[in-house]
């Protein structure tokens, strides 16, 4: 596991600060690796303040995306799970190696899904995962990987909703031009001396 970038940044008063948090899992194909990986997800998101619903939904649509590796991916690879986190939204992208796609894969037939997305019939079991990888975060997306390491990338992202105290939730609000003391800034003249109120 590797923690690739945490930034916080220090904006102008009036603007919202930028926070970035991205994680990068390589976990073997092997079933242990989902709770790892769900779990390790599932307390960032819980730490920044996501409220539970949110949560619930990534740890859920996490897990049917990293059982589709341990379906379809070749035996012995390893696959990668990738968390961006930042103000609005968490992007989690699932990467395998197995034998990729072809062109003529499409989801929704797969599912028996209408052009809105909801199921025509019942959907057959080999199609729930991606049902309800849908039904639970905004915007999922499948890519087939070309190249030496072919496989299938999952794209999930979800936009979040924070608990009123989250430190996720506080660092996107809009700062004040006190502060974040709630004191005007401190003045000083040309050579560095203190100036009293204006």
């Amino acid at each position: 596991m590797s923690v690739e970038l945490v930034r916080l940044e220090s904006p102008e008063a009036g603007t919202s600060a930028v926070m970035e948090i991205k994680l990068s899992l390589a976990l073997p194909r092997d079933e242990i690796s989902i709770p790892v990986v769900r779990r390790i997800c599932a307390q960032s998101l819980k730490v920044l303040g996501v409220t539970q619903e949110c949560i619930n939904d990534v740890e859920l649509a996490l897990t049917e995306a990293s059982a589709n590796v341990l379906l379809h991916a070749q035996d012995g690879d390893e696959y990668e799970v990738s968390v961006g986190v930042d103000n609005e939204v968490a992007v989690i992208e699932v990467s395998d190696h197995g034998g990729g796609f072809g062109a003529e894969f499409d989801p929704d037939a797969l599912i028996g899904a209408a052009s809105d997305g909801t199921p025509t019939e019942g959907v057959p079991e080999q199609g729930r995962g991606i049902f309800l990888m849908r039904a639970l975060m905004d915007q999922v997306q499948f890519h087939r990987v070309d190249g030496p390491y072919r496989g299938t990338r999952v794209h999930l992202e979800k936009t979040l909703v924070w608990e009123d105290s989250a430190p996720g939730a506080r660092l996107s609000r809009p700062r004040s031009a006190l502060g974040p003391w709630g004191v005007e800034p401190a003045r000083a003249d040309a050579d560095g001396a203190p100036v009293g109120p204006p």
